[in-house]
């Protein structure tokens, strides 16, 4: 999947999916220092690879994570962040004792989630109302 080309095709369906993911440290704890949050990057780009994922953009602050990622329909949201965050938070904890001792888990169960596309809903909205008159 490449941002280059706007849509991607499999044997059964052309598609364009993105998302933007956010979720913070458990407690909101300001534990990514810039060490952890290199390997966290690093983390996350082979997860990504592993599912096949894009990730268009991401940055992290001390105490939460952005990711904008392109994705195959077959992918719910939910999924996505399971993945990323359980991976992550294994390696993590097993590589850094600082996590371990300070937190009882790396991650809130919580996150955000929003779709982003290159239409607007108001858009398809009006393009569905005026199928009639074609």
């Amino acid at each position: 999947m490449t941002t280059k080309n706007r849509f991607t095709s499999s044997s059964t369906c052309v598609y364009n999916l993105g998302f933007h993911l956010i979720w913070c440290t458990k407690y909101r704890r300001k534990v990514l220092t810039p060490q952890i949050e290199a390997r966290l990057k690093d983390l996350l780009k082979e997860k990504a690879e592993e599912l096949e994922i894009e990730i268009v953009e991401m940055e992290t602050v001390p105490d939460h994570v952005h990711l904008f990622v392109k994705t195959k329909p077959t992918y719910a949201p939910h999924f996505i962040v399971q993945q990323f965050k359980g991976y992550t938070s294994r390696i993590l904890r097993e590589e850094f004792a600082e996590l371990r001792s300070r937190l009882p888990s790396l991650w809130t169960r919580s996150y955000f989630c929003e779709s982003v596309g290159c239409i607007s809903a108001d858009t398809i909205i009006r393009y569905i109302e005026n199928q009639k008159n074609h």
